[in-house]
């Protein structure tokens, strides 16, 4: 089992910036893959953006220039740096770990951070 803990959501003005956190542990050696899931309400979940354990990465076409990913593999950890934030930005963010980016839905799951962008 992995266990994923976010950090970092909170209430940011459009145009602001956050930096979500999330640190894994428990059985690391088996995910490579790590990225971000987000749900605003009444819509379905998206993968935001993902990354290989070598750093290769990708967005979604929304957040493009605007977020970036990255990762830490000696401490287990993922950023997503939010910059430029839209209010339609504001949803639930989940860290989610798998064997690979295109099959991150079905790995393991954060509880998820609320982000809400709002004036």
């Amino acid at each position: 089992q992995v266990q994923l803990v976010e950090s970092g959501g909170g209430l940011v003005q459009p145009g602001g910036s956050l930096r979500l956190s999330c640190v894994a542990s428990g059985s690391i050696g088996s995910i490579s893959a790590m990225g971000w899931y987000r749900q605003a309400p009444g819509k379905q979940r998206e993968l935001v953006a993902g990354i290989t354990s070598t750093g290769s990465t990708n967005y979604a076409d929304s957040v493009k220039g605007r977020f970036t990913i990255s990762r830490d593999n000696a401490k287990n950890t993922v950023y997503l740096q939010m910059n430029s934030l839209k209010p339609e930005d504001t949803a639930v963010y989940y860290c989610v770990a798998g064997v690979a980016v295109a099959t991150l839905k079905k790995g393991y799951w954060g509880q998820g951070t609320q982000v809400t962008v709002s004036s």
